[in-house]
């Protein structure tokens, strides 16, 4: 039996993401000092959320897209948003099932100290379990 969290969630979406997005955006995990090289970005995060004790793991991801204007990164928000809801859930792969992928909140524009570029957010709760 696999440990209770052993899905890292935070890698299944970002190689989910980036299979689906090619190369029409950047997906990773952290950003660095050449974010406005590297636009539009997608930043996944996972933010905390809970388990079942057992197997079931109930992330909460934070998605955050970066463009450089609103609407673009408006544009890319909503195209992970539908992605995430109509492609993810159900999605098995080697490691892990994803049984269901809910918004918690959905995208929305959210501040950024750096003004040359624009970022839009949104958080889901993935509900997942290892492959048995």
């Amino acid at each position: 039996m696999a440990s209770v969290g052993s899905v890292d969630v935070e890698l299944l979406v970002i190689g989910w993401l980036q299979a689906r997005l090619a190369a029409d955006a950047l997906v990773r995990d952290e950003l660095d000092n050449y974010l406005l090289d590297e636009l539009p970005t997608v930043q996944v995060e996972v933010v905390g959320g809970g388990d079942d004790g057992f197997r079931l793991d109930r992330a909460l991801v934070d998605i955050n897209t970066y463009a450089s204007t609103r609407q673009e990164a408006v544009a890319l928000a909503a195209r992970v948003h539908g992605l995430l809801l109509t492609g993810l859930r159900g999605t098995a792969t080697e490691t892990a099932v994803v049984g269901s992928v809910s918004t918690v909140t959905r995208p929305a524009a959210r501040p950024y100290e750096n003004t040359s570029l624009r970022r839009v957010g949104a958080t889901y709760q993935m509900y997942s379990h290892p492959v048995s």
